[in-house]
């Protein structure tokens, strides 16, 4: 198994060391080193191999700059969590730190590509009431153990659609935050359609964050998320999304859009919300059956890589200009990063994280809702099937096979449990577009990062 990862991108050498995260940028002398080193060659064999193309004094040298950085631990570091993380699976403490509230299965707009079936999720329509809501936040509390700071995510459908329930959770929420010594951290998702003046003052004063649903071009978005009647979306909410980001001093929001297999030229898209003044932005590839017209296939992988790193050579020299902007996907940190259970178990869902339906029942996540394998209990009884979070505390990237040498693995944690299920019936597995496309996200974010520091 390689311990490190090496890679050449944008004129960089790049050598990854997987288990410790340290990033080398270096010379080609020192990545062809690093290479035959990794290929478990002896000094001698390495000096043989390349004394044809560089000086015997330069090869030792830099056989000595890699010895060095062996001995500090920052190239070809064994892995010390595969031992551990059983036992720290089964000794670590589950509490519930945030819900995902389905506020409102409905839905105002008929995107091609929502996995929530314009809002109804394999159920009906049908909007979560102040009480239910009230017995979620109860629920989140009692279930929080000792940690202060939890978040409550309104999500649908469209959750504008039940706003004064919205509102009414943010008081009683915050009436109970001074009784049990909690901080609750609001989310909110709009596709924007009936946002106003008074839900942006209402979602700057109480939202840690909210996210802006739009795709990018006028044409990309109205294709993939008209009315139901068919008119496209993007002229109602792109002023009322221009001005809530500026609002919110362009800082505390995504613009959240989708790119299928109709705009595989989606970089086109980024920089498009880009030029709009977007500085929050995330556009990310659907995950859909293969018999959709719109799936990602893999004969679609070189364009897309393509589009990427044209994406990232871009970002770099905006950010040179002073016209930079973030974007999520190359959104990483190098220096603390989560901490060590987040990198080897994901996002927490159906531990840490449940979603909650409009009627009160729990669930692993939003994607899992209306799978009712998945169904975990409710926000009264609790969790009544707790061999389904034992099942998701279990997972993680050396419960997965294709994780065990990738990589990336502690950089995606093992990837979405939902995608896994939908694409192989098991949540313990992978969708191996997506890790195809994340390890390129994690080679053009440390570019990105080598490319800046360059700079500096």
């Amino acid at each position: 198994m390689s311990l490190v990862h090496r890679y050449r991108n944008n004129g960089y050498n790049i050598v990854l060391d997987i288990n410790s995260g340290c990033i080398h940028v270096v010379d080609e002398l020192v990545y062809e080193v690093i290479g035959l080193m990794d290929q478990g060659l002896e000094k001698e064999e390495i000096q043989n191999q390349l004394v044809s193309q560089y000086a015997e004094e330069e090869i030792r040298d830099a056989l000595e700059e890699c010895q060095e950085l062996i001995d500090q631990q920052m190239l070809f570091t064994e892995d010390i969590y595969e031992n551990a993380i059983e036992q720290f699976s089964e000794n670590h403490e589950t509490v519930v730190k945030a819900l995902c509230l389905h506020i409102a299965h409905d839905c105002n707009l008929a995107c091609r590509y929502c996995f929530a079936e314009e809002g109804e999720y394999h159920g009906h329509r049908e909007l979560m009431t102040y009480e239910t809501g009230k017995q979620a936040l109860d629920f989140l509390i009692a279930n929080s153990g000792s940690r202060r700071n939890l978040e409550v995510d309104f999500f649908g459908g469209e959750p504008l659609m039940n706003w004064k329930v919205v509102k009414d959770l943010v008081a009683y929420g915050r009436q109970q935050e001074k009784l049990h010594n909690k901080n609750f951290r609001f989310t909110i998702t709009t596709n924007g359609v009936l946002l106003n003046d008074e839900m942006m003052e209402f979602a700057n004063k109480e939202m840690g964050n909210v996210v802006l649903s739009v795709d990018g071009r006028k044409e990309v978005h109205d294709f993939m998320r008209p009315f139901p009647k068919g008119a496209g979306s993007y002229d109602l909410i792109l002023p009322k999304f221009q001005k809530f980001a500026e609002s919110r001093n362009q800082d505390k929001y995504y613009v959240r859009g989708t790119f299928t297999r109709h705009n595989l030229d989606f970089s086109k898209d980024v920089l498009h919300l880009a030029d709009l003044g977007f500085k929050q932005i995330s556009v990310e590839p659907v995950v859909a059956p293969d018999e959709a017209d719109y799936a990602i296939r893999r004969e679609d992988l070189p364009q897309i890589f393509e589009e990427y790193d044209a994406l990232s050579r871009e970002m770099i020299q905006r950010e040179k200009e002073g016209k930079g902007f973030n974007f999520f996907h190359f959104m990483i940190d190098l220096t603390g990063g989560p901490c060590v259970y987040k990198r080897l178990s994901g996002c927490g869902s159906g531990t840490e994280y449940l979603a909650v339906t409009p009627w009160g029942d729990l669930y692993p996540c939003h994607q899992f809702v209306g799978e009712e394998k998945f169904l975990m209990g409710n926000v009264w009884d609790g969790i009544k099937t707790p061999e389904i979070q034992k099942d998701f505390r279990h997972c993680n990237v050396y419960t997965k096979e294709e994780c065990k040498n990738c990589f990336a693995r502690f950089y995606c944690s093992g990837g979405c449990a939902a995608n896994s299920y939908n694409m192989h019936n098991t949540i313990h597995s992978t969708y191996e577009i997506g890790c195809e496309l994340q390890r390129k996200r994690v080679e053009c974010a440390i570019m990105i990062k080598a490319a800046l520091a360059d700079e500096n």
